[in-house]
């Protein structure tokens, strides 16, 4: 049995921000000349596990923050700690690494491979053209909100005397406006894919050459049950299977619906699924989901999608589809199918006996 499941995934996004730190991200196609709006694999990964513990109803992982304060007394960040526990189920799929000075290295890598979710062909999505100035805007209720003016160089606020003496005499207003120049957001449909490898996905390896886990987390799995074994990258412990059958089906549903989400409400977008395809074979999800440069003429070539499921992947079609490309083949229930097919090849793999 092929040990991989490959995954990809049609979305579309409407004017919206995949990343807020600091305006949308975005990279440079050089084939069709256009700046490509996108969302990193890390990000994707860290929506999927949010969407996983979610629906386990699990906390995630305690993150350790440490810092350091010199002889001058500034502060510095130093490396977060991981638990490196695969008790909680964001570091058993998302993996971990810890170097502690104090004791050796271990870390995990993720059973997942998660691509950049990206536009689907560059004349299909990517960054609007026009870009945009967006306000935080508390100027309808002046006096509901207040304001603190400092002089350079002072560390004490100007009195509401001095302040008003001040616009006086320069003829000015405090306006509780501010203009956040120079923003752009994505649209159009966008793809990612995942390739999951079942080898690692329940399993933490105990070889001591290259540790995921210390010995005393060895231990304390194995009494709870955890059953030892071996597969191609040596001795493991493998999660028992109650337990993976919680976890299967709730890494199907993350894997197909989770959202970017933040604190600004402009940002939000359905991002509805339009498409799915599913294979053990990587190169059948490139034909399953792709598009094709139609000439007609005009100025440039322009980008027809394409959803094929004769190409060897299972693929499902969801109703909001058929108002992107043309298709007989959408269904109410796509994404619970999907979803089913997921689970499945997740349960069928033998994770016992891997050798």
């Amino acid at each position: 049995m092929n040990p991989y499941i490959y995954l990809r995934v049609l979305r579309h996004a409407d004017h919206t921000v995949f990343c807020v730190q600091d305006g949308q991200k975005s990279y440079y196609d050089p084939t069709f000349g256009r700046r490509m709006a996108y969302s990193s694999g890390q990000q994707v990964k860290r929506s999927v596990l949010e969407a996983l513990t979610d629906a386990l109803n699990v906390p995630m992982a305690p993150i350790t923050f440490n810092y350091e304060i010199n002889k001058a007394g500034k502060m510095t960040n130093k490396e977060p700690w991981s638990p490196c526990d695969p008790h909680y189920v964001d570091q058993l799929i998302g993996g971990w690494m810890r170097a502690a000075s104090e004791n050796y290295t271990v870390k995990r890598r993720s059973p997942l491979s998660i691509s950049a979710m990206r536009p689907l062909h560059p004349l299909l999505g990517g960054l609007e053209m026009e870009a945009e100035n967006l306000t935080f805007d508390r100027s309808d209720r002046p006096e509901n909100h207040p304001v603190i003016v400092r002089m350079e160089g002072q560390k004490e606020p100007m009195t509401g005397e001095q302040i008003d003496k001040w616009l006086n005499e320069n003829c000015r207003t405090l306006p509780r406006r501010h203009w956040i120049p120079d923003n752009r957001r994505a649209s159009g449909l966008f793809v990612f894919d995942v390739a999951i490898d079942l080898r690692r996905l329940f399993c933490v390896s105990t070889n001591p050459h290259e540790p995921e886990l210390t010995p005393e987390m060895i231990e304390a799995l194995k009494n709870e049950g955890w059953i030892e074994s071996e597969n191609t990258f040596g001795h493991c412990l493998v999660m028992p299977k109650e337990k993976r059958d919680e976890v299967i089906p709730a890494l199907a549903h993350a894997l197909l619906n989770w959202r970017i989400t933040s604190n600004q409400a402009r940002t939000f977008s359905l991002m509805e699924t339009l498409a799915v395809a599913i294979s053990d074979n990587a190169n059948t999800l490139a034909g399953a989901i792709r598009t094709k440069l139609i000439d007609d003429g005009g100025d440039r070539p322009k980008a027809k999608p394409i959803v094929d499921d004769s190409v060897g992947a299972d693929v499902f079609v969801t109703l909001p589809a058929a108002g992107y490309f043309a298709t007989s083949i959408e269904s109410a229930d796509a994404l619970a199918a999907a979803e089913r097919d997921l689970t499945e090849r997740m349960q069928a793999f033998d994770y016992e006996r891997q050798k």
